[in-house]
């Protein structure tokens, strides 16, 4: 059987094996995701036929059959690939009942990159149908880390000091301007930027009019909030904070209302990959900040919205850290779903703060400050002590593992306090 993917060039991606699992445990998946992220092959991968609802051709026959005979288009040697599907979004509760009349598992698998206002229409899918969140790849799926560090492996203490080749601070600001789209990877530093500003500018331009056509979405409102978001990346700022930011910045004007209307179909369209808050132990007596740390799917998104080139970015490296902050915390997410982990923040009013939280499913935790240079990284260590302590004195759960992550250096050890010190170019899942 034809399928899109080429198995022979497939890359591996660390989701792979959630899928596997999921299939195993549910009668459909649905893998969700930014555009192009590589949801599609990943899916094609592991389907045994498939169904692509977009398909052009036969004048896009194939979204008439979707709408038309939608159990139709669900047959097939399974797992059955199910592309896109919410372009007929009736094919939500046709495959929740289909998968429920036979009750097997692994039946199908749905791809979609954006979420339809009426998923679901009659039934949310729970317990039928698992939805599996994508993203742009690591920089361990894209072979630009080592891999010689596993976040399991630290979160069991296993770990071995190593004196590593450094990585420069040009190599970083390409990998945060190219960003993790399977169809950007090995591009040249001087065109590395080209992918994301494309497809930021379709976003604003077409894709935001296609998602709710009954909605009147501004190019130009959505490119305000899109920038304030993008100088704001990796910061707790609160809706109110953006719509000053875009009065500051462009003489605009624009009601909270739209701001959500706004966030809510970014939202729908998989553009931000948002850290929650995060609390070790719920009788804390530390007041804990419920504040979501915004982040885009991709660094890479914000800096097309801002035009960073990786020579702008290292003439700022203030906006330079909030990047390297992004792209490390877009790895730690991937690498965290894979050990059934969450990626979180930490802040309290007494002005702690701990970049990223990993939260394990046996409820244990581990504390990871990010730092963009090895000489900071004591530093870095130093307020995970002091922050871990507070914590602890005020009724917390002590982490199971401290980390620091950095970017340029050529050093991965365990110093006097127990903190490992890696560079993100060498860690893994």
């Amino acid at each position: 059987m034809k399928k899109i993917t080429n198995d022979s060039i497939y890359k591996t991606r660390i989701v792979d094996e959630l899928v596997k699992r999921e299939l195993k445990i549910f009668g459909a998946i649905c893998i969700e995701g930014p555009k192009w992220c590589g949801k599609t092959w990943t899916s094609s991968h592991h389907a045994n036929s498939e169904f692509l609802v977009g398909d052009p051709s036969g004048n896009f026959s194939n979204r008439m059959l979707a709408e038309l005979e939608p159990y139709t288009v669900l047959k097939g040697d399974v797992p059955r690939l199910i592309d896109e599907w919410q372009e007929v979004p009736s094919l939500w509760d046709a495959a929740r009942a289909f998968v429920d009349i036979s009750g097997i598992k692994g039946q199908l698998i749905l791809t979609g990159s954006s979420t339809p206002v009426n998923k679901g229409i009659l039934h949310s899918g729970t317990g039928r149908i698992k939805s599996i969140r994508m993203n742009t790849m690591s920089l361990y799926e894209s072979g630009d880390s080592s891999g010689l560090f596993s976040l399991k492996d630290l979160c069991e203490n296993k770990f071995e000091s190593k004196v590593l080749e450094e990585t420069t601070l040009e190599k970083l600001a390409y990998l945060i301007v190219r960003g993790g789209w399977p169809g950007n990877i090995g591009v040249s530093i001087n065109d590395c930027g080209e992918f994301a500003l494309g497809y930021m500018e379709n976003v604003a331009k077409t894709d935001l009019k296609q998602l709710n056509k009954d909605i009147g979405f501004n190019e130009h409102k959505a490119k305000l909030i899109l920038k304030s978001l993008a100088r704001n990346e990796s910061t707790t700022i609160s809706n109110k904070s953006i719509l000053n930011d875009i009065i500051e910045n462009d003489n605009s004007s624009i009601s909270k209302n739209t701001l959500s209307k706004y966030l809510d179909a970014f939202n729908r369209m998989f553009l931000f990959n948002n850290q929650e808050p995060f609390s070790s132990n719920i009788r804390s007596s530390l007041r804990v900040k419920q504040m979501e740390k915004r982040h885009f799917s991709d660094p890479a998104m914000a800096c097309a919205m801002l035009k960073l080139t990786p020579k702008k970015m290292m003439n700022d490296l203030n906006t330079f850290g909030f990047m390297f902050e992004a792209m490390v915390e877009r790895d730690l997410s991937i690498y965290a779903q894979a050990i059934n982990a969450k990626l979180f923040h930490y802040q309290d009013y007494k002005n702690n703060e701990i970049d990223a939280v990993i939260e394990l499913e046996d409820g244990n935790w581990c504390a990871i400050e990010i730092k963009l240079g090895l000489n900071k990284a004591e530093e870095g260590s130093n307020n995970l002590i002091k922050v871990c302590k507070d914590i602890v004195n005020n009724g917390g759960k002590e982490p199971i593992m401290k980390c620091v992550i950095y970017g340029v250096g050529n050093m991965a050890y365990k110093n006097a306090n127990g903190v490992y010190i890696i560079p993100i170019t060498a860690l893994k899942n």
